[in-house]
């Protein structure tokens, strides 16, 4: 297990820096304060050790332990279990990279499981560090700022879906043959960051039933119902995205149709012509194959005007034919 941070915090303000968790539990019961403990990727019998000592449930400690889990929030007790999917946008392949941050806050303790590289936590220990009155506020101020800080970090995700949905719309009448993948992977990227921002109102609403009866400092009521207000517009805003995607989707299958019935309509004048010229050029080939049989009696085989005759039947059917097909446009 590797111990990001560890921490004992009185009144707002780092007390000790405990170099084990045994240290940290008996710092905690000999000064009281709050422990704020972050976690990487802790197996079982390591999670086992902080479970025991502030009474986490053990269904909770399963899901911290095995992650893949979706945000959620469970209350045992008094004890609180959030999922978080942290989030970042890769430009390069137009994807969005997801972690998982697990929050366990008790009466006196903060816990924090991470199981994906990110700074978030380690930038939300620094600003309340820097502003002791507002962490002296205890596990509640750690978790509205952890959620809060996720949240601040959905914006470049929605600025980066948005320039490619922007890109796409350029993109769609330009004939681009790869436009209809770019689509299909973007919508995907879009449909997981949907999932991830989805459960935030719900898990608010159920914060906000407890503050009466857990006694939630005013300021901290504000501070979440700020960030509840931040959700719902990313969330408007991703699901503006998946409409455009799809509308994307459908006008890009029609442009491809209208293309091919295009090429389909200049394919079928280009038979036209062909297959005029070949019938014209038939005629006078059908005259010729007729008196070159070479047979002894045929009329006007001997006869003086035979040849001018043949020459002007010749030309007489390939001009009807020529006239016949520009008459009807196949020329």
């Amino acid at each position: 297990m590797t111990i990001i941070d560890n921490a004992v915090y009185v009144d707002g303000i780092r007390s000790s820096q405990p170099h084990t968790l045994e240290q940290t539990f008996e710092t905690l019961s000999e000064h009281g304060g709050m422990a704020w403990i972050g976690l990487y990727r802790p197996t079982q019998t390591e999670m086992a050790e902080v479970a025991e000592e502030f009474g986490l449930h053990e269904l909770a400690v399963e899901d911290a332990i095995s992650a893949h889990q979706r945000p959620k929030l469970e209350r045992y007790g008094d004890n609180l279990f959030t999922v978080l999917r942290p989030a970042r946008y890769i430009d390069e392949s137009e994807t969005v990279e997801f972690g998982e941050l697990h929050i366990f806050t008790g009466r006196n303790f903060v816990v924090t499981v991470r199981h994906a590289e990110t700074g978030g936590v380690a930038r939300v220990r620094r600003r309340l560090e820097s502003k002791p009155e507002l962490l002296a506020h205890g596990p509640e101020a750690v978790l509205y700022a952890l959620m809060d800080q996720v949240v601040d970090d959905y914006v470049p995700v929605v600025a980066g879906l948005e320039n490619d949905i922007d890109e796409i719309e350029d993109q769609l009448f330009s004939g681009d043959s790869h436009v209809s993948r770019r689509i299909y992977e973007l919508a995907r990227e879009v449909i997981q960051f949907q999932r991830a921002i989805h459960p935030l109102p719900g898990m608010m609403q159920l914060l906000k039933r407890g503050f009466d009866k857990y006694g939630v400092d005013t300021e901290l009521q504000h501070s979440l119902r700020d960030v509840e207000d931040h959700v719902e517009r990313l969330i408007s805003r991703a699901d503006s995205f998946r409409d455009l995607l799809q509308n994307a989707l459908t006008l890009d299958g029609t442009l491809t149709a209208n293309r091919q019935n295009q090429a389909s309509a200049e394919q079928n004048e280009q038979v036209k012509k062909i297959s005029s010229w070949a019938a014209i050029f038939f005629a006078p080939s059908f005259v010729a194959g007729v008196y070159g049989m070479n047979f002894d009696f045929m009329p006007e085989l001997h006869w003086a005007l035979g040849y001018p005759m043949s020459l002007a039947l010749m030309a007489g059917m390939a001009g009807l034919m020529y006239v016949i097909f520009k008459k009807k446009g196949w020329l």
